[in-house]
């Protein structure tokens, strides 16, 4: 349901970083443990950084890290929105998505408070350059309906990926869905 006021509304956003290892559960883990450290301080909106359960894997082009995949809803979704539920935050969560065999995008899960998810934004625009090798990794998003924006308890927001912030019409475009807040998670 859309979230309205007279006034304007106050949010507290937590926008978590850490270094990354090559052990995806111990990132998981610290990336949960700053999640739940971050509600208790306050925080509204919880958006982990890009691919967090990783070491940036897109500097080389290795068969091998399609292992890291997962679906959504899938484990991390999962723990994401036990938090979502215990803490009564917001989360987005980036994710290296495996859509299908085949077809894997770099996505965030969006999950509301009280632990339903919301939906699932894929990044569109996607580098390929020295050391940014996504496009061996990532299709580009086909979101429905496109950019868009998700009805929170905590306020209207849009979510694009990284690479997105470098083409406005992305931005312009979830604004003109009606989001009050953009957030990205990036890696950079």
């Amino acid at each position: 349901s859309p979230v309205t006021s007279s006034s304007p509304q106050r949010t507290t956003l937590a926008l978590l970083q850490q270094k990354a290892s090559n052990a995806p559960k111990d990132n998981l883990q610290g990336t949960l443990d700053a999640a739940r450290q971050a509600a208790k301080e306050g925080a509204q909106i919880i958006c982990t950084q890009e691919l967090f359960a990783t070491e940036y894997f897109c500097q080389s082009e290795d068969h091998a890290n399609f292992e890291l995949a997962e679906p959504i809803p899938g484990p991390t979704t999962e723990a994401f929105q036990e938090i979502a539920r215990e803490q009564n935050v917001v989360v987005i969560a980036s994710i290296f998505e495996q859509r299908a065999a085949g077809l894997s995008h770099n996505s965030a899960a969006i999950i509301d408070a009280g632990g339903e998810l919301l939906g699932v934004y894929r990044k569109m625009h996607i580098p390929d350059d020295p050391s940014y090798y996504e496009k061996f990794y990532f299709t580009p998003g086909d979101n429905d309906p496109g950019f868009c924006a998700w009805n929170t308890k905590y306020g209207r927001i849009g979510v694009l990926i990284c690479w997105d912030q470098w083409y406005p019409e992305a931005a312009r475009l979830t604004a003109l869905a009606g989001a009050d807040i953009l957030l990205y998670p990036s890696a950079i």
